[in-house]
């Protein structure tokens, strides 16, 4: 009878060369059949059993992840769910706290890599009052071995960044244990200079179950400026006011439009609004009238109305190809006809560049000209464009070649 170790194990280990991308890719899914075999014996297994071999496991897939290129994140992907399958078999087992808190130490300031970090709250109820305590005080021990503490600017050139960055995640995620709304704030925002360390300080609040707090803290950061990091925070606030305060969302999605206008946050307002829609179409209208793109995006996805689309389409002047290929693929159910200048003018923009992805594409947009033509008086000047291009390129072989597959006239 095969054993759990010799079912997972191999599938861990490997002596193969795993610089090449395929192979890593090939080994981190066998890495993730073991992992699904360790978690589907825990109800049947003894508990010593599965912490011995998720550790055996877990140490196997940091040396195999340290040599290999993991470029799609599959590899990287099983560490962690073993990491996380850890702390939980760990108290199950009631593995011994001293030994658990030396596992812990050794793996975070002398591992094989530094690619992943473990989180003292998953591991606070293997290791009980007494081992907590005696993991605090290492932390403490290994901090001061470290000399005077950097500043923020200085962390990343100090030779010990690796162990000063270990230590300030183990602070953090020892507040949130602790439910110290002084020493998360302290640890998550340090000195408030960058928008994402206050939506860390709201996701902590959250954590903790601190509701208010953290829409309060994930209101400042998206308040903090106009930058990309308030931008995510803003979307994090919403998502909470969503959750936790509905009737403030509209407002909220209100605001986060008009400071970073689009038509992703004009949709998230129209969802929002309801019924209450048309006090503030116009207003959201003639915001994105400034980008045409947007405007024409917009009232083709969130509005769904294709006739609208088109029409702000030409009267805003947009310019922007893809959104073009959208708008005409939708429009062409509305008029066929009305859709070949856009595909005409299409076509002719692809073909600027050589090569043979863009003879494909001109090509299949041809012979849908040709489909949508077909039976009318378009019909005709189709072909003859067709004819016109293959005159214009007739020593672009490839072209016409791509253009014979898609069975068009010579």
């Amino acid at each position: 009878m095969t054993t759990l170790s010799e079912a997972v194990l191999p599938l861990v280990r490997t002596k193969t060369d795993l610089h090449r991308w395929s192979a890593a890719n090939a080994h981190g899914r066998r890495m993730h059949e073991a992992v699904d075999i360790l978690e589907s014996a825990i109800p049947t297994t003894d508990a010593v059993e599965i912490y011995a071999v998720t550790s055996r496991a877990l140490a196997s897939a940091i040396r195999v992840i340290a040599r290999a290129d993991d470029s799609s994140g599959i590899i990287g992907d099983a560490c962690r769910r073993l990491l996380e399958l850890h702390p939980r078999v760990a108290a199950v087992a009631k593995t011994p706290q001293g030994k658990l808190v030396d596992w812990m130490m050794k793996f975070q300031f002398d591992g094989e890599v530094d690619y992943f970090e473990i989180d003292p709250v998953a591991y606070a109820p293997a290791l009980g009052d007494q081992g907590m305590a005696d993991y605090r005080a290492k932390l403490l021990e290994t901090e001061s071995e470290l000399g005077a503490r950097p500043s923020e600017d200085e962390r990343w050139s100090s030779p010990h960044s690796r162990e000063w960055f270990t230590l300030d995640w183990n602070a953090r995620r020892l507040a949130i244990l602790d439910r110290d709304i002084e020493a998360i704030v302290r640890t998550h925002a340090r000195d408030r200079k960058v928008a994402a360390w206050l939506e860390d300080t709201a996701e902590a609040f959250e954590e903790i179950g601190e509701i208010d707090l953290a829409i309060e803290w994930a209101k400042q950061a998206t308040d903090f400026d106009r930058g990309h990091q308030s931008l995510r925070a803003a979307d994090y606030w919403c998502g909470l006011l969503e959750k936790h305060r509905p009737d403030d969302l509209l407002d909220a999605r209100l605001l986060v439009f008009r400071r970073w206008p689009s038509s992703a946050a004009a949709s998230r307002v129209y969802k929002s609004a309801g019924e209450a829609w048309p006090e503030y179409s116009d207003e959201v209208l003639s915001v994105l009238a400034a980008n045409p793109s947007d405007s024409v995006a917009f009232a083709l996805v969130t509005l769904r109305d294709a006739r609208f689309a088109w029409s702000l389409a030409h009267s805003l002047g947009l310019g922007d190809d893809r959104t073009w290929n959208e708008l005409a693929k939708a429009y062409e159910k509305v008029e066929p006809l009305a859709v070949l200048p856009v595909h005409r003018r299409l076509v002719e923009n692809e073909l600027v560049e050589a090569g043979a992805q863009h003879y494909r594409l001109a090509a299949r947009r041809l012979a849908k000209m040709r489909t949508l033509a077909a039976g009318s008086d378009e019909a005709v000047a189709v072909d003859d464009f067709i004819a016109e291009l293959r005159g214009t390129h007739r020593r672009r072989p490839r072209l016409q070649q791509e253009f014979d597959r898609a069975g068009l006239p010579r």
